[in-house]
């Protein structure tokens, strides 16, 4: 690593910014698609896209480990200066993304009724819900592939390149938004179709740069290798990919649980809850930035078995997310209300959601460690130990869940918000034994 002594500030820095602008970027298909609804003015075809939404994030995201543990492998691989790894890790992680796409869209008449029953919508509801998940769970393989394509690039630190990505696409999505709903009049439809189409773009440009690199031009003859997809090639990949989709799963179950709980509150509650979730996901992706410095600045320390650097990389990067936080709660404690009255033109939904904005204020600052740790974490490769906080704080959340119930939609975002304050502090338990584990003192360099 040439900026071995660069400082570690910077180094996160350098990662982050990029990151959390692309996330911004990314967020925007949520929030756009919410506006555009929005200025319908009808609370329940909002809902609809919300629970549509919802179910599409919490089955998608479930494999969001094939980014995760995709950057990790490559940021490690990287920090070994081992290049025909990239590459078999690259076709091995594509692969998998493919026979998961095709699994899924064979699964389809299973998964969505299943789906909706969970997330109890009825009714109208339940029909717009129907009628968003039949367009957009068409673009799962791209969404999956597109996972792969980005964790490549970032595990490579090109960052930059993934953020012109992002806006470019979310330009074509905002563009079809209006168009689609606005102009044709095609409604919740529309808003699928937009979603649709801005994802094959995306997926066209990752492609187009990723294979401009030599290593990932050897993927595609390492995919045609038989030792590329032995059990002793593919277990590195299934063992952190493993750990990542069961602690993923119970992430989404986690999302699902607060989506459901607005169901069961009616259309306006869910409605507003819609609106506060996507700025709440709008402040994640804001931390995930940080998350995804401290996974590839770990992983690269881990694969030099650098002990020092690894503990800088960690400390900056718990510095630099507690500082965004700040800034993102006192946005969310003067500006939450404004902004969430900006998603609606319905009076009952945007009281709803202003009532409630001062959580915009509190989940920066409850949920920041936890990002910045599983970063460390997933680049440590130490997945296993991430599971077993995650399972612990599911168990303190649903405890919370039927103990707050009384206390209405405050108590399923109080209940949330301890969530990911006790997924950091779990973490930060058991991080001294992990990083002793992991580095050979006499390797360890002063």
């Amino acid at each position: 690593m040439s900026d071995l002594r660069t400082s570690p500030m910077r180094l996160v820095w350098a990662i982050a910014l990029p990151a959390m602008l692309t996330n911004i970027a990314t967020a925007l298909f949520g929030l756009a698609d919410m506006w555009t609804i929005g200025r319908l003015g009808d609370a329940s075809a909002q809902g609809s896209v919300e629970l549509g939404a919802k179910l599409m994030f919490g089955l998608l995201n479930a494999f969001n480990f094939l980014r995760s543990g995709t950057i990790a492998l490559i940021a490690q691989a990287s920090g070994r200066g081992d290049a025909q790894l990239q590459a078999g890790t690259l076709a091995r992680a594509l692969g998998v993304s493919l026979a998961i796409g095709l699994l899924l869209l064979a699964a389809m008449p299973l998964i969505v009724p299943i789906g909706l029953d969970l997330l109890e919508a009825k009714g109208a509801l339940r029909q717009g819900a129907a009628d968003y998940v039949a367009i957009r769970y068409w673009s799962g393989p791209i969404w999956l592939a597109n996972c792969v394509l980005v964790g490549w690039m970032i595990g490579r630190r090109r960052v930059r390149a993934v953020l012109m990505v992002e806006v470019s696409a979310n330009i074509a999505h905002i563009a079809l938004d209006l168009a689609l709903v606005l102009g044709f009049g095609l409604g919740i439809s529309g808003v699928a179709a937009a979603t649709f189409l801005s994802e094959a773009l995306k997926c066209a440009l990752l492609a187009a740069l990723v294979f401009r690199q030599p290593e990932a031009r050897q993927a595609i003859n390492f995919a045609r290798h038989r030792l590329t997809w032995s059990g002793a090639a593919l277990r590195p990949l299934f063992a952190i990919n493993r750990d990542l989709f069961l602690r993923t799963a119970l992430l989404t179950v986690a999302l699902l649980l607060l989506a459901r709980g607005g169901a069961q509150q009616g259309p306006v509650i869910l409605a507003a809850n819609g609106i506060l979730f996507q700025l709440f996901m709008l402040g994640t992706l804001i931390l995930d930035g940080f998350e995804s410095a401290a996974q590839v600045l770990c992983a690269e320390s881990v694969g030099a078995q650098d002990r020092a650097r690894f503990r800088a990389v960690l400390r900056a990067a718990i510095i630099a997310g507690g500082a965004a936080a700040v800034a993102l709660s006192l946005i969310g404690l003067t500006a939450g209300a404004p902004l969430t009255g900006l998603f609606s033109t319905d009076p009952a939904v945007i009281d709803a959601a202003a009532r409630d904005s001062l959580w915009l204020a509190v989940l920066p600052l409850a949920g920041f460690a936890s990002f910045v740790f599983d970063g460390v974490f997933v680049g440590a490769g130490w997945t296993r130990a991430m599971l077993g906080t995650m399972i612990a704080a599911m168990i303190l959340y649903v405890a919370l869940l039927a103990l707050a119930h009384p206390l209405g939609n405050a108590g399923l975002w109080l209940a949330f918000s301890v969530f990911y304050l006790a997924r950091g502090l779990f973490q930060f338990l058991v991080l001294p034994r992990l990083t002793n584990r992991s580095f050979n003192p006499a390797a360890t360099r002063p």
